[in-house]
C-alpha cells in the first residue's frame, strides 16, 4: 500500500480511480471473515453498541437492485431501523435462500455503532486525511445504483466480493441522470442499469460504456474513487462487508448546490445571457488563472474573490444568504 505522501503525489493528483490489492492485512474483521463469513459477522456483533441504524430492504423480486418504483413516485424498497446485530443474525438466517430479499445497512458510522473498530482495524491512508470518517456497509447480494460522491472515497472489501463499474465525470451526459432532488440515498443516480442496459430507451449509454472501468475486489482489496467519478457497486456474495472512508468533503454541498442554483438562475435565460454568464464562470471559476481574476485589486478589496481562507468562506456564505433572503 502506498505511503500517504506517495498517494498524494502520484495517485490523487492524477484524478483517476486506483485499485490497491492487498491494501489491508491483519484486520480482525478480515481474518475472521476469511475463516467464514459468519465469523466475520460475529466479530461485528462483538463490537456492536446496539444503536439502531437504517436498513434498506427490497423484495426478492428486485434481485438486490435498489432503485425507483416504476412510476418514479417512490422507490422499490422500504427503510427500516435495527441494530447491526439484528441485521447480521437475519443475514445468517437467509444466507442459503435461493431468492432472498435484498437487505443492507449502508454508511453506518463505526465510531457510534462499532466502538473500538477503528482502533483494531486501521487504514493509514484514510487516517492521514483530515475529516476522514469510517463507515461500515453490511448486507447480502445487492446493487448500489450508479452514483457519485461529493468527497473522495477509499473503500475496503472486508468480507465477500464486490464489482465496481466506474465512469468518469465526462460520461455524465450519457448516463441519463435521475432526479437531482429525489434520490435513493443522497446523490443523484444514473437511470441505466449497467448490468442490463436498455439501449433502446437509453441509446447514448453506449458512449458512457465505452469509457467505463471495472474492478473485481476481494477481501483485503481497496479502491480509491475521486470526487464526482460515477460508480456502480455490486456485492456478489450472500454475506458482504465493506468499510469506506469519505474525506476531503465539500462543505454544505459544494459544487452540487451551485449547479442546482445555476439551473434556477441561468439555464432558462435567453441564449445571449447564458453565453455571457459562461464567460463570467470561465473567468472567475474555471480558467487556469481564475484564482488571479482579482489580482488587479488591493488585497483588502478582493473580498469574496480572494484566496481561500475561513474568513473569505464566511464572507461568501454571508453574501449568498443576504442576497437569497432579500435583506
Amino acid at each position: 500500500m502506498p505511503e500517504p505522501a506517495e498517494f498524494e503525489r502520484d495517485i490523487r493528483a492524477a484524478y483517476e480511480p486506483v485499485v490497491i490489492r492487498g491494501a489491508v492485512k491483519g484486520w480482525p474483521l478480515l481474518d475472521s471473515g476469511r475463516r467464514s463469513p459468519a465469523e466475520g459477522l460475529a466479530y461485528l456483533e462483538g463490537l456492536d453498541s446496539g444503536a439502531p441504524t437504517e436498513l434498506m430492504v427490497a423484495p426478492a423480486s428486485e434481485r438486490g437492485r435498489f432503485f425507483y418504483s416504476p412510476d418514479m413516485r417512490g422507490f422499490n424498497f422500504r427503510r427500516e431501523r435495527a441494530s447491526l446485530s439484528q441485521l447480521t443474525r437475519h443475514l445468517r438466517e437467509i444466507e442459503r435462500e435461493a431468492e432472498p430479499i435484498g437487505i443492507y445497512a449502508g454508511a453506518t458510522p463505526a465510531v457510534s455503532h462499532l466502538p473500538g473498530f477503528e482502533r483494531e482495524n486501521t487504514f493509514p491512508l484514510a487516517q492521514a486525511q483530515p475529516g476522514s470518517t469510517t463507515r461500515v456497509w453490511v448486507g447480502n447480494a445487492t446493487q448500489v445504483a450508479t452514483h457519485f460522491d461529493l468527497s473522495d472515497n477509499f473503500a475496503v472489501v472486508a468480507v465477500g466480493k464486490r464489482r465496481f463499474t466506474l465512469f468518469p465525470p465526462e460520461a455524465t451526459e450519457n448516463l441519463y441522470v435521475g432526479p437531482l432532488d429525489m434520490t435513493l440515498a443522497g446523490q443523484p443516480v444514473s437511470m441505466v442499469d449497467p448490468l442490463k442496459p436498455d439501449h433502446d430507451r437509453y441509446p447514448r449509454f453506449e458512449k458512457a460504456a465505452a469509457l467505463a472501468q471495472t474492478a473485481e475486489l476481494g477481501p483485503g482489496d481497496a479502491i480509491y474513487i475521486p470526487t464526482l467519478w460515477w460508480h456502480h457497486v455490486q456485492a456478489t456474495e450472500a454475506i458482504n462487508v465493506l468499510v469506506n472512508y469519505w474525506h476531503n468533503d465539500a462543505r454544505r454541498g459544494g459544487g452540487f448546490l451551485a449547479l442546482v442554483h445555476a439551473i434556477l438562475a441561468i439555464r432558462d435565460q435567453p441564449e445571449g445571457q447564458r453565453k455571457a454568464w459562461r464567460s463570467w464562470f470561465d473567468h472567475f471559476v474555471f480558467a487556469d488563472d481564475a484564482a488571479e481574476a482579482a489580482a488587479h485589486l488591493p488585497p483588502e478589496a478582493r473580498t469574496v474573490t480572494g484566496p481561500p481562507s475561513p474568513q473569505r468562506d464566511d464572507m461568501i456564505r454571508h453574501f449568498i444568504l443576504q442576497v437569497l433572503s432579500g435583506r
